[in-house]
């Protein structure tokens, strides 16, 4: 049995980087779940696992997945019902948004933030293309910020052409495993680039008729800078939904809102409707954002519709 980490996904194989320092292509078959939930995929960059090599001697079969300290999972955007996994055992996210070139949708920030609080994964906020900003949006990075860095998040103004922030993204990722996230043309791999430029990711521009990023990554692949240090490539994403959660969980991640919750009259207090509700109270007092709270009750809704969906569907 040999040991090694998953550093590429490509489907229904997996690039294995073994102790001895070969790369081996690997496959796993069987179905596997997660806390009884449905995966597309087994295992995730970023997992230790065992391995033996098969009869050719060139490729290998995954027989065990080690323990993970964490992971970031989402909805499969092709399998409703199934999740998949983004990358497992990391130190830290990387979410890269964009107030412009795409236009910014600050619900993109929270959905992303439901997969990492889990797990207490700290998560920096990057906002790139600084160099095409404006007053006004100079002035909403301000605002978003003050959001974000109030309750525990850090935000950074960066900018893969100007190499605004580069630095500080540099020294953000040294010697730590990070996860690169964010949906479409908001230049990620632009800006792995800037800081890494040996990695020459392929890059895209943004769609002359839709505004809208085209994907340049394909499968999440890990890179090792050196021993301590590794970045994690995602594939752009297009949406997040959490057909897995129900309503406590969105209501427990949500951080202000769960430290908020202790001064709740009800125990299992969902903020909407409830008398005597501290998270209310910090609202109409401005200390919760309100931006934060309307994307909170979308994500309630979402679950509702989903709950009557399948109480009312027959598989």
């Amino acid at each position: 049995m040999l040991n090694g980490l998953i550093v590429r996904s490509t489907g229904s194989w997996y690039e294995v980087l073994l102790d001895s320092g070969e790369v081996m292509p690997c496959r796993m078959v069987g179905k596997f779940k997660l806390d009884g939930k449905k995966l597309t995929n087994p295992v995730a960059v970023g997992d230790n696992v065992s391995v033996v090599k098969e009869e050719n001697q060139e490729t290998g079969m995954i027989k065990e997945i080690k323990d993970r300290r964490n992971y970031v999972i989402r909805q499969s955007p092709r399998k409703k019902h199934f999740l998949h996994i983004l990358a497992a055992n990391i130190d830290q996210a990387i979410l890269i948004v964009t107030i412009k070139s795409p236009m910014l949708k600050q619900g993109f920030i929270d959905r992303f933030l439901m997969m990492t609080e889990p797990y207490d994964i700290p998560v920096h906020i990057l906002f790139n293309k600084s160099d095409l900003y404006n007053e006004d949006d100079i002035a909403l990075y301000h605002s978003l910020s003050d959001i974000y860095t109030n309750i525990g998040y850090q935000t950074h103004m960066v900018s893969a052409m100007d190499g605004n922030g580069i630095e500080t993204l540099r020294k953000l990722i040294d010697g730590k495993t990070t996860l690169f996230s964010g949906q479409s043309g908001v230049g990620k791999s632009s800006l792995i680039n800037s800081v890494l430029p040996d990695l020459q990711l392929r890059t895209e521009v943004l769609s002359d008729y839709t505004g809208k990023g085209q994907h340049t990554t394909t499968f999440a692949e890990m890179f090792l800078i050196d021993n301590e240090t590794k970045i994690i490539d995602s594939p752009g994403i297009k949406t997040l939904g959490f057909n897995h959660f129900e309503k406590q969980d969105v209501a427990h991640n949500f951080k202000e809102f769960f430290e908020a919750s202790s001064e709740c009259k009800y125990d299992d207090c969902l903020h909407i409707n409830e008398p005597f509700c501290a998270v209310k109270e910090k609202l109409e007092a401005d200390e919760i954002s309100i931006y934060r709270y309307q994307n909170y009750t979308q994500l309630l809704d979402e679950i509702d519709d989903q709950n009557y969906w399948e109480r009312n569907t027959d598989f």
